[in-house]
């Protein structure tokens, strides 16, 4: 199991960059860098079931928001994957947790992404598709 880390510099304020993070259509977009037509179902408030899927409609994650103080800190915990519909707990993703921490100065949000406990064979995909998540997030929320 592996913790990754990856950080951005946004030329928007924090609350900004939250608020275009988790906004519907926005986050469409950037996180279409993991799989196309990638979108959630569900809320962002701390202790609710949100899906995240794709446009397969079938496959995706289940997980649990642990932690959520808006514009400072995400904690997201990974429940199961979900395959053809159904849950699979046996999964290597279960207990995997996303955090996000935001710190601004002068106007100037920086991103931070920690993932903790991600299994070994996904590290390399993952290394490679977080920074162009966030190089999309970074446009959206300066345009």
């Amino acid at each position: 199991m592996k913790s990754l880390h990856f950080s951005i510099t946004i030329q928007a304020p924090k609350a900004q960059v939250h608020q275009l993070m988790l906004a519907d259509k926005t986050y469409r977009e950037w996180a279409a860098a993991f799989a196309e037509g990638s979108y959630y179902q569900g809320t962002w408030e701390k202790g609710a079931h949100i899906l995240f899927t794709n446009a397969d409609n079938g496959s995706g994650m289940s997980a649990r928001i642990a932690e959520h103080r808006p514009a400072e800190f995400l904690s997201i915990e990974m429940l199961s994957m979900i395959n053809d519909g159904v849950a699979d707990e046996s999964n290597p993703f279960q207990g995997v947790y996303e955090n996000y921490s935001y710190t601004e100065k002068n106007g100037v949000t920086t991103l931070q992404v920690e993932l903790l406990g991600v299994p070994d064979d996904w590290a390399d995909y993952l290394n490679g598709t977080w920074p162009k998540a966030l190089d999309t997030l970074k446009a959206i929320c300066e345009r």
